[in-house]
């Protein structure tokens, strides 16, 4: 109820809040076994409160993964995002073959483009992350639970790299 208070107004989450939901959502006898934080942590700070929660919870943090691509990919495969007007396929102008994107034309749709996946914008999200998140990276790796996932390549080809680290 809180959360969606404060959604509600376009306000960004609190830390506290977050680690509310995140604590009644792995009491659900569905994350007994096995869950996926995605985008949380962000910053060292999270990732301790985090650990602290996950502790008090009995819970492990069996593997905190990093999707490792370079940036230089990585401003591609956003800046290049488009979504199909008609269909809401999500297209990237850069690696969907050229007969997919066609297809969106001739089929009387649009390749819609987010208003936030322009370099300027993302430029500063990787900015963020270098200051804020890389060092969560470190955070991990210093316990010992830190997988690396290689990122590049097909869609296919990084989920079964994902598949091969995860418990």
């Amino acid at each position: 109820q809180k959360a969606k208070t404060i959604m509600d107004k376009g306000e960004l989450l609190p830390h506290d809040v977050k680690l509310g939901i995140i604590a009644e959502r792995l009491a659900a006898p569905d994350a007994a076994d096995v869950f996926i934080l995605d985008g949380l942590p962000r910053t060292r700070q999270q990732a301790s409160d985090l650990e602290e929660l996950l502790d008090q919870l009995s819970v492990p943090l069996d593997t905190a993964v990093l999707m490792d691509v370079d940036f230089e990919v990585l401003m591609k495969r956003l800046t290049g995002r488009r979504t199909c007007s008609k269909t809401g396929k999500l297209l990237n102008v850069y690696f969907s073959p050229q007969e997919e994107l066609d297809a969106v034309v001739d089929a009387g749709g649009e390749l819609v483009r987010r208003e936030d996946d322009n370099e300027e914008t993302i430029g500063n999200r990787l900015n963020v992350y270098r200051e804020q998140t890389a060092p969560v990276v470190e955070f991990y790796r210093e316990r010992g639970n830190l997988a690396t996932v290689d990122a590049d390549g097909s869609i296919d080809d990084v989920q079964e790299r994902l598949g091969s680290v995860l418990p």
